[in-house]
């Protein structure tokens, strides 16, 4: 048996098999991607009308009208597969518990085609961006959760661009770079947690 220069065997026509593209997108199609889509992923209504549309780009239409990917995502909206808010609420969470800032948040919720209230609400309250801040310090083990304070000019540089890439206000990032310890900061951090509650 001969091969090819791939080392395998030729298909029986003689030349490597080739797979058939996958049909052209009708409503029904279109409708069953939606819905595999947001049975996958925790999706806003942004992403899910990019990741539709995106298909319809790779594989084509074949409808009698244009495909109106814009109320299939309200139909997926309207029964719930599709939440925002909660969307927004969750990646807000999500990302503040990873110890990224406001602007970080912002910035991901944006390009998930999040409106700008529910970004805003996703961004949290002061406490909860003071508690960010430090659990991205303590993720990258800077002060105060590392041996000592920084006092090498590059390094502090260095460690406070690390904290503005990840989206926290230069405010937030002096107070915790200059703390003197630990305890001082966790107070810092809970100052306005009784607020929040009320």
């Amino acid at each position: 048996m001969s091969f090819t220069s791939s080392g395998r065997a030729p298909g029986r026509s003689g030349g490597a098999r080739q797979k058939a593209p996958p049909p052209p997108l009708d409503g029904a199609a279109l409708d069953a991607l939606a819905l595999s889509y947001v049975a996958r992923f925790a999706a806003s209504s942004g992403k899910l009308a990019d990741y539709l549309k995106r298909k319809l780009r790779e594989r084509g239409w074949d409808g009698d009208a244009a495909p109106d990917v814009s109320a299939l995502v309200e139909r997926m909206a309207a029964r719930g597969y599709v939440d925002d808010a909660a969307y927004a609420a969750a990646k807000g969470d999500g990302l503040r518990r990873r110890g990224y800032g406001a602007r970080r948040i912002e910035s991901a919720l944006d390009h998930a085609g999040i409106a700008a209230p529910l970004r805003a609400a996703a961004r949290g309250n002061e406490t909860e961006r003071r508690h960010a801040v430090l659990a991205f310090a303590r993720r990258k083990r800077f002060w105060p959760y590392s041996a000592a304070p920084c006092h090498d000019p590059a390094l502090r540089r260095k460690q406070m661009a690390a904290y503005l890439r990840a989206g926290h206000g230069l405010d937030h990032v002096r107070r915790v770079m200059d703390a003197t310890d630990l305890h001082q900061l966790e107070e810092w951090a809970d100052e306005h947690a009784e607020d929040a509650v009320e």
